[in-house]
């Protein structure tokens, strides 16, 4: 681990009283708090059928990613990238959290039942570069359309 900071210490970080959260999180039955986005990092996420394939991608074309959550149920998967992405996104379908915004927060490597880490922080502080991710969602779009049976299913829908 490169910063000198544990998954733990560098997520609380952002916390208004990081020492108060800390205690409270690691106290809390559900394992999980509220952690404001925009400070160390926004939150670009995606619907799950997308967000797999996506993550697939990145872990093909990077050694190390940024962190990746998942909610209940794999509906849908967070992806934290660097402050400010979130109001400069475009891209449809895809929801944003970042300045004034609070997001779920697992504690790293505790069961909670509901959002998880896929990808867990290491405390560096790393986070996925926008530009990849986006590059690895056309990626991972474009497999999904191409996937036999799809062109069948979407003349039943229309």
């Amino acid at each position: 681990m490169t910063g000198g900071k544990t998954p733990v210490e560098w997520l609380v970080s952002v916390a208004p009283d990081p020492e108060a959260c800390r205690w409270e999180w690691e106290r809390n039955p559900h394992g999980v708090v509220l952690l404001p986005a925009g400070r160390a990092w926004d939150v670009l996420i995606l619907p799950g059928d997308l967000g797999y394939p996506t993550l697939d991608v990145l872990t093909r074309i990077l050694d190390q990613p940024g962190p990746v959550l998942a909610d209940f149920g794999d509906a849908r998967m967070g992806f934290l990238v660097p402050p400010g992405t979130a109001s400069r996104w475009l891209g449809t379908g895809i929801r944003t959290a970042g300045a004034g915004t609070w997001i779920v927060v697992p504690y790293p490597g505790r069961a909670t039942g509901g959002v998880r880490w896929l990808i867990p922080p290491d405390g560096s502080g790393t986070l996925t570069d926008p530009a990849l991710l986006e590059l690895a969602m056309h990626e991972a779009a474009a497999g999904l359309a191409a996937r036999p049976g799809r062109q069948a299913e979407e003349e039943e829908q229309g």
